[in-house]
């Protein structure tokens, strides 16, 4: 058949090989589309959307500065986690990233509920997937570093 439109390069990008992609690349990028939106929340339009999603008022410029700068360490994470799931030669690395990152956070929300108690459900459920997303990580760079 005769095709008038041409697939978009980004798609190329992540679908060509959609079969042949390894366990670790579809990690990297299931993570980071899971991240992504995480951060527009923290730092879009933080005095909007936390107070919305988390019950937190934005009432400084302070606050806001903090919450886009998380929102942007959140985003070149996911930018080199990608990077990663497509050159084999940084996956590795995006992962080592990766699973440190997601020990940080889970850690950082165990200490709050030692110290401060219990956070909503949301954050329980956040602290889950980090601790399963981090045991994760660390078993795929097991098995990497074994071959």
């Amino acid at each position: 058949s005769i095709s008038f439109m041409k697939k978009p390069a980004i798609a190329g990008f992540f679908f060509d090989k959609i079969n042949l992609m390894n366990k670790e690349s579809f990690f990297l990028l299931f993570i980071a589309i899971g991240v992504f939106p995480v951060s527009l929340v923290y730092g879009g339009n933080p005095a909007v959307s936390m107070p919305n999603f988390y019950g937190i008022e934005v009432d400084t410029v302070n606050l806001s500065n903090i919450l886009r700068a998380v929102m942007g360490l959140y985003i070149a994470l996911c930018v080199f986690w990608v990077i990663g799931a497509r050159y084999e030669k940084l996956r590795l690395p995006a992962l080592w990233s990766l699973a440190i990152f997601m020990t940080g956070i889970a850690s950082g929300r165990a200490l709050s509920l030692i110290l401060d108690g219990m956070p909503s459900t949301l954050f329980i459920f956040y602290l889950g997937v980090e601790v399963i997303a981090a045991i994760i990580g660390f078993k795929l760079i097991s098995n990497l570093q074994k071959n």
